[in-house]
């Protein structure tokens, strides 16, 4: 039987898998240096993302002071992460209070964003209360897509996993993502990768 393809986040079929398992969120520790000003090449030469004001009710206080911060320097998440060591969707993460950062996290972002880093300890040292920032189903738009996608192939992907893997669940804790950019000749292609744990159901 002919195997069924795989799909990137796009409302067309692509030629990458979306997903794989078994990982952990951040990359393997790297070495690198941080300063506290940049050369204009690591500046974003397009529209960054700021906060949506409307937000700010359910977020934690950190993601005003990273948020306006960014915005200052001018950094896409891309630039932050390459700074901090980290994947660029866990940068976004700890930026919406949706992903903890670590002590070490806490020294780079604030050399890199130059915000003192008494006040970012303050704010990013507990613990993330997840899930508060999205309503169920999605109104916005893009963040609708990727919730339409389950709704079209959650099943497929269910009964999938099951035959390679058995009766069991695909972790979002010992999970990491990525967003990729693709280009050929018809077009833009966003390649979102998931990567989880693989959890068997236990036997009692």
């Amino acid at each position: 039987m002919a195997a069924l393809p795989r799909f990137a986040l796009s409302s067309r079929f692509a030629p990458r898998a979306i997903v794989p398992v078994a990982s952990a969120f951040a990359r393997p520790s790297v070495a690198c240096t941080t300063s506290r000003h940049f050369h204009p090449t690591k500046m974003a030469s397009k529209p960054i993302v700021t906060l949506d004001a409307s937000l700010i009710p359910r977020l934690p206080p950190s993601s005003p002071t990273l948020f306006e911060a960014k915005k200052k320097k001018n950094l896409t998440f891309e630039a932050i992460a390459k700074e901090v060591g980290r994947e660029e969707v866990a940068i976004a993460a700890m930026f919406y209070g949706q992903a903890q950062a670590s002590p070490e996290d806490i020294k780079k972002l604030s050399e890199v964003l130059e915000i003192p880093t008494e006040t970012l300890e303050s704010q990013l040292s507990g613990f993330p209360d997840r899930g508060r920032t999205i309503d169920m189903p999605p109104k916005e738009p893009l963040i609708y897509r990727l919730y339409e996608i389950v709704q079209n192939y959650g099943y497929a992907y269910k009964a999938v996993l099951n035959e390679k893997f058995g009766d069991g669940i695909m972790s979002a804790i010992s999970f990491s993502t990525k967003v990729e950019k693709e280009t050929d000749e018809k077009g833009d292609w966003a390649v979102i990768t998931l990567r989880g744990k693989w959890l068997p159901y236990s036997r009692f």
